[in-house]
């Protein structure tokens, strides 16, 4: 578990240092990750799949805790009655966790480098499409703009590095990598935990937002608590192989993603709530991920 307390000391540097930088640095290192960490990454561990039908749980779980999630804000904001900028917060950032950015840092801390490959599965086939779909949709519903052609979907998906490496990594392998190639992106993988890391602790804003208690509220609780658990119903369910079990709960046990947020922010729906909702579930994630982690490791063997 000291890996887990090294991230959030990191997380803590970053937050220290964001006073330093300009407010666009966590958006820059942001960016290196996407460009060159994450494909880095993918062309690592990828290659070492074999198709087989014990991954379809990483895929099942996360589309099944989004149709779980709609549901469950949907029955919510009737019953509570919750402003409507508040709903389109809770149905993009309940089902959408921060699955690579500190997904693939956590998996790796706690589970070892052989895992990252089945978390990447997660994350792409899972998040990311979850991303280029369901949040477009709901940012044009409840936002201002226009319903996203499917045409302008494919384009996301198409032309996302992290997916173009994942086809990549897949179709070709890395076995004709040069040396030299091969360091240059295990040094670009390494360099994914200290960027990640402190830019996520660079754009924390641990702020409390008393018009939207009620909807933060219910945004952590379902986050950390009741999704994992369901995730871990499902999980067991599917009779998961223990190895593929335990990155599925991890990576269900995400908090809030950052990305998901900003293009929450960028609707202007409701971005103090979206932004809390990130801040204090990373936070209070420093509680619940080693609670569910340690479940997996009793339960899922």
């Amino acid at each position: 578990m000291s890996a887990y307390f090294v991230i959030i000391s990191l997380i803590v540097v970053g937050r220290l240092l964001a006073s330093l930088f300009p407010a666009s640095a966590p958006e820059v290192l942001n960016r290196v990750v996407i460009m060159l960490c994450l494909p880095a990454l993918i062309f690592i561990h990828v290659p070492t799949l074999e198709a087989s039908t014990a991954l379809l749980p990483l895929v099942i779980v996360p589309w099944a805790l989004l149709a779980v999630s709609i549901v469950l804000v949907l029955l919510l904001a009737r019953w509570l009655d919750l402003p409507r900028e508040a709903v389109a917060v809770l149905l993009l950032l309940l089902p959408l966790g921060n699955t690579s950015f500190l997904g693939f840092p956590l998996v790796e801390a706690l589970l070892g480098a052989e895992s990252v490959r089945y978390a990447v599965v997660y994350d792409q086939f899972g998040s990311f499409l979850i991303v280029c779909t369901h949040a477009l949709f709901v940012l044009a519903w409840f936002g201002s703009g226009q319903r996203p052609a499917v045409s302008d979907m494919i384009k996301r998906i198409a032309t996302f590095p992290p997916f173009i490496a994942l086809v990549g990594a897949l179709l070709l392998g890395n076995a004709w990598f040069p040396d030299w190639l091969m360091a240059l992106a295990d040094n670009f993988a390494d360099m994914l935990l200290p960027l990640v890391t402190l830019a996520i602790g660079m754009s924390l804003r641990l702020r409390l937002v008393p018009e939207y208690r009620r909807p933060l509220v219910i945004g952590l609780l379902s986050k950390l608590l009741i999704l994992p658990a369901v995730a871990l119903g499902i999980i067991l369910l599917l009779d998961t192989r223990p190895d593929i079990a335990r990155v599925a709960l991890l990576e269900a046990s995400m908090p809030p993603m950052i990305t998901a947020a900003a293009l929450l922010s960028s609707a202007r729906l409701a971005p103090p709530l979206a932004s809390a909702l990130v801040a204090w579930g990373v936070l209070l994630s420093a509680a619940t991920v080693p609670m569910w982690y340690l479940l997996a490791m009793r339960l899922l063997s």
